[in-house]
């Protein structure tokens, strides 16, 4: 059992809330940034890159942002509308407020960095004058990530996302997505992550983004005590991720559920915990249990963080059930079925 159920009578899927940028990876790599001379554009930002891999796997998918008023900012539109992701909520900044722009540095296959523009960035200046009740009503669940909860006004564009969301029985998914560049201090963090999990349905973070949102409350927390805490505020599920430890569900129905991660060779360690949130999301959507929903990320995450880029490399729901089943005859089961 899952623990989580969807309004299927809703026209969407799923709408995520914040962070669209543009992705500037090297295309000669293994090299320190500072000698990288030729980059790759792509759409990136975690939220956007989710919506990108939910319309992959044939989801009907929403997006909530703001965006330059540009050749950038049209890119990352025109961007979602081949994917046929809607762009009717993306509002086009007014203030000359810039796309946050990325670039990343591939040292070696295990060895990432990123440097991050995100001065005066239009997804950050998200009203919450830009927030369509009715766009959210007629969606199964919305995506808020943590990086919108960095700064004003996008933090009460997202805290009125999700009250339309709780009003309309709207799941709401919490994508913790720390980036440090974004925050002026740690208890402003804990602040709004903390009001934000208590009223989610689900919780997707790395052990490290947990402590952190712990830091006040809890530190050191174990993953059981973790999980207990934020479900006991009504969470349905807590999702743990430990890098190359694999990762570890946590249901409202007493379901602990455990996935390794399957071997691949790595490009990048970075990017890979979009394509398994995408891929987690879409199959708890499709009413799968929770540790084919994890395996099934887990396999997504594997083959990005094996290609060059982040939103270019989404897979379709094929091209995943192939991979595990190869990657099975190979090298054996990567789930612990509890």
């Amino acid at each position: 059992m899952t623990g989580i159920q969807f309004d299927c009578s809703k026209a969407m899927d799923i709408i995520p809330v914040g962070r669209v940028t543009i992705d500037f990876n090297p295309v000669d790599i293994n090299k320190p940034l500072d000698e990288s001379a030729t980059f790759r554009k792509y759409l990136g930002g975690s939220p956007a890159n989710i919506a990108v891999g939910m319309a992959r796997l044939d989801k009907k998918v929403g997006f909530i942002s703001k965006v330059s008023d540009d050749r950038f900012g049209r890119f990352v539109t025109s961007y979602f509308k081949k994917e046929g992701i809607d762009t009717s909520n993306i509002v086009v900044a007014k203030n000359g407020e810039s796309l946050g722009l990325t670039f990343t540095e591939i040292l070696s296959p295990t060895e990432s960095s990123i440097l991050m523009y995100r001065n005066g960035v239009a997804d950050l200046a998200l009203s919450p004058e830009d927030i369509n009740e009715r766009y959210i009503k007629n969606a199964k669940a919305i995506v808020i990530s943590g990086t919108a909860l960095a700064a004003s006004p996008s933090r009460e564009a997202s805290l009125l996302a999700l009250e339309y969301a709780k009003k309309h029985g709207t799941a709401v998914i919490f994508d913790i997505d720390y980036r440090n560049y974004s925050w002026k201090s740690k208890m402003e963090l804990v602040i709004y992550y903390s009001a934000v999990a208590r009223s989610s349905d689900i919780i997707l973070g790395s052990r490290e983004e947990y402590d952190l949102m712990e830091s006040v409350i809890a530190p050191g927390s174990s993953d059981q005590a973790t999980a207990d805490r934020w479900l006991a505020y009504g969470n349905k599920i807590i999702v743990i991720k430990h890098g190359k430890e694999g990762s570890v569900a946590y249901t409202n129905t007493g379901g602990v559920y455990t996935v390794k991660p399957f071997p691949v060779k790595l490009l990048k360690s970075f990017g890979g915990g979009d394509a398994y949130a995408s891929a987690f999301l879409y199959g708890l959507m499709e009413g799968w249990e929770v540790i084919d929903c994890l395996e099934f990320g887990s396999a997504s995450a594997a083959m990005l963080v094996a290609s060059h880029s982040c939103s270019d490399a989404m897979s379709g729901s094929e091209a995943i059930l192939e991979f595990i089943q190869k990657a099975k005859a190979e090298y054996g089961e990567m789930v612990v079925r509890a």
